[in-house]
């Protein structure tokens, strides 16, 4: 094997493989990445046994191709430190890869490609093209409600639905809920849904640009994949059932507040110095035309501070947790000017969504303060 590629070509796509490649792996293989190299260019292949990211590029050289497996951390953080413009030339000489630039050589260490494993995929059920970017946004709306290390495991991902013409994505931690549809030109199809895991779906929001360029997503039996111009991505689902999200959306809130996004995220912010350090919770106290926020510790300090809202209805206090009140403020997108947060008692879940409606939808339960 003996090839030649741009340090530019290689940067962005080792970047994210080391992300997909397993942080403690089971076995030494998994630490690696697999490159095949012929003359339609170079093929990077990186997995975890949940993941599995392969990268196409272009060569400036082939001389011999073949295939081979390096390790990827050493690989990128190599490719990271050379000077921009750089050429990296690969050698391989029985079961070592010698990789040069300029003055610079690295002997690295290599395994077998026969021994690296590969991802199975199930038969397929449905698929849909859409903007990379508008799947992009799916995620980014979401992916802070995901549950990480939760014991109900199912919650340990993002939840995403096909239905027709629509693909929804919704993410909660029992705690809050976040969900995000999209309008997508399937038809009329039966309704298909999937858990993918959290690590799988950051990963993948790496990998996509926030561009027009056309996407596949696949619902598979038992995978979840998107097709990209010169990736292929592939995840196992969560084995699972979702709770179900319909019945924890609040219905018949009567108190509906509207507001300045922007201005009540830098009060939220102001407000969350003083709140309790592991609570975080602070209180809203609505009244006509006035939503006041006030914070308190367990050092006695306090931080009050108020504003003018569109608001009518009864006197309210309720507490929530400040980071999810924040979060939703970051997340439902910038270019929402308003919100609307959607109330009724001190013990019912808010619903917040932009001003005259949207295509994102939060639900965040209140604390007892």
């Amino acid at each position: 094997m003996k090839f030649s590629v741009s340090r530019e070509t290689l940067l962005r796509p080792l970047s994210i493989m080391v992300g997909v490649v397993a942080r403690r792996p089971t076995l030494p293989i998994l630490a690696h990445i697999r490159l095949d190299v012929n003359e339609h260019g170079l093929t990077l292949t990186g997995l975890d046994l949940e993941v599995e990211l392969t990268w196409r590029l272009g060569l400036q050289h082939l001389d011999v191709g073949g295939s081979i497996t390096v390790p990827a951390k050493k690989l990128s953080d190599i490719c990271r430190s050379l000077s921009e413009g750089a050429l990296l030339e690969f050698t391989l000489d029985e079961q070592r890869i010698m990789v040069r630039s300029g003055r610079s050589r690295f002997v690295l260490a290599t395994l077998p490609s026969s021994e690296f494993p590969s991802m199975q995929l199930s038969p397929i059920k449905h698929q849909v093209v859409l903007p990379q970017n508008q799947l992009l946004n799916l995620i980014r709306r979401n992916d802070f409600a995901m549950a990480r290390q939760d014991v109900r495991f199912y919650l340990n991902g993002m939840y995403f639905e096909l239905a027709t013409d629509r693909l929804r994505a919704v993410a909660t931690d029992g705690h809050r809920l976040a969900m995000a549809d999209a309008a997508v030109q399937i038809g009329e199809v039966n309704k298909s849904s999937m858990i993918v895991p959290a690590k799988a779906v950051n990963d993948l929001a790496k990998l996509l640009d926030a561009t027009e360029e056309p996407v596949t997503l696949i619902f598979g039996e038992q995978h979840f994949q998107v097709n990209m111009a010169n990736a292929t991505f592939v995840s196992k689902h969560i084995e699972g059932r979702y709770p179900d999200y319909e019945q924890v959306i609040p219905r018949q809130s009567d108190k509906l507040v509207t507001c300045d996004r922007l201005m009540l995220r830098k009060m939220l912010s102001r407000i969350s110095i003083l709140a309790n350090e592991k609570l975080q919770g602070i209180r809203l106290q609505l009244t006509n035309g006035t939503l006041t926020l006030i914070a308190k510790n367990s050092d006695q300090e306090e931080a009050e501070e108020s504003m003018n809202i569109d608001y009518q209805g009864e006197p309210l206090d309720i507490g929530f947790n400040v980071g999810y009140l924040v979060d939703v403020m970051d997340n439902i997108g910038d270019q929402v000017e308003q919100v609307q947060i959607a109330l009724s008692t001190p013990s019912a879940s808010a619903l917040i969504q932009a001003a005259g409606g949207g295509d994102a939808f939060y639900v965040i339960m209140p604390m007892r303060l």
